[in-house]
């Protein structure tokens, strides 16, 4: 199939596409950056440089492509782009990446239409975000919490327009779990070693995680299925903070993580670190299992966190 990875050179992209050629895929990548299309090339794709907020290059790019099937893989999250990372304020460190995410993703649509591409991939997210209600651990079926009157509604809203948009088009939308993998995680590491991430309250909140790998060799079958509908792609084991933080600690050969009130966490760390650490709800991946057929090389963040970081 002829591939279109919009956000090729981002830490997903930069598993995702030699995933995609070692399947025998032709695969045309885009980067914002001229220095990394020796990167795509050295991953066999064919290497673009797109800003993915210019509808007229967007559009002319997946017409030169030709793609069988667009995915959407379009962030701006690293510091190189964003800066330093600022939980209490995802509004500010998201708005560019929410910006690829509504502007972005409408010029991607404009382009599949334009051209014919009869498939779309988009990135969604399912880490602590389900409603919090009832169960710790949620399926594609629950609600997503969009953390209205906070800073990170904006985000959260941009992801579920884009689940709104591609699912009516009969996509794909993977809800990746937090990632960790090559670059994925190395400032939170960094916080940890210098006991700067701190459990809040009794850190009763879940999470769900996925390996780089293993997200991306779910987006490849999704691509390869044609898959529809919406995945959550996470591991097998979606737990409380009061157990992946310090593991995640204890692998980094760091002191265990100080834990400070609910009422000192909301002002220093904002709205979204409180929920997360305190009320977030974890996901299930067994849809992904069964309807793409998917296996994990790293079933859980237990051994991902330890072959990371050993």
């Amino acid at each position: 199939m002829r591939v279109f990875v919009a956000g090729g050179s981002g830490v997903l992209g930069r598993r995702l596409v030699p995933q995609l050629v070692a399947r025998g895929h032709q695969v045309t990548a885009t980067t914002t950056s001229a220095g990394k299309l020796g990167l795509l090339k050295a991953a066999g794709a064919d290497g673009v440089v797109l800003d993915g907020l210019d509808g007229a290059a967007v559009g002319e790019a997946v017409a030169l492509a030709k793609p069988d099937v667009i995915v959407h893989q379009m962030t701006a999250i690293s510091m190189a782009h964003a800066g330093k990372p600022d939980i209490k304020h995802p509004d500010k460190w998201f708005a560019k990446t929410n910006r690829l995410r509504t502007e972005g993703t409408d010029h991607l649509l404009a382009a599949a239409e334009a051209v014919g591409v009869p498939h779309f991939v988009a990135q969604g997210y399912a880490s602590w975000n389900g409603i919090r209600q009832g169960g710790w651990v949620k399926t594609e079926e629950d609600p997503l919490d969009l953390l209205e009157g906070t800073a990170a509604n904006v985000g959260l809203k941009a992801l579920s327009r884009i689940e709104d948009l591609v699912l009516k088009i009969g996509g794909a939308i993977m809800r990746y779990g937090a990632f960790y993998g090559p670059g994925a995680i190395d400032d939170q590491v960094e916080l940890v070693r210098k006991r700067q991430y701190p459990l809040v309250g009794k850190g009763t909140g879940y999470s769900s995680w996925v390996h780089l790998d293993d997200a991306a060799s779910a987006t490849v079958l999704a691509v390869e299925q044609k898959a529809t509908g919406v995945f959550n792609i996470v591991d097998d084991d979606p737990a409380p903070a009061s157990d992946w933080l310090p593991y995640l600690a204890q692998c980094a050969g760091a002191k265990p993580p100080l834990r400070i009130p609910v009422w000192l966490a909301r002002p220093l760390a904002g709205d979204q670190a409180v929920v997360m650490m305190t009320e977030g709800r974890g996901f299930s991946n067994a849809k992904a299992k069964r309807e793409l057929g998917w296996k994990l090389q790293y079933p859980s963040w237990r051994q991902g966190f330890k072959a990371e970081l050993s």
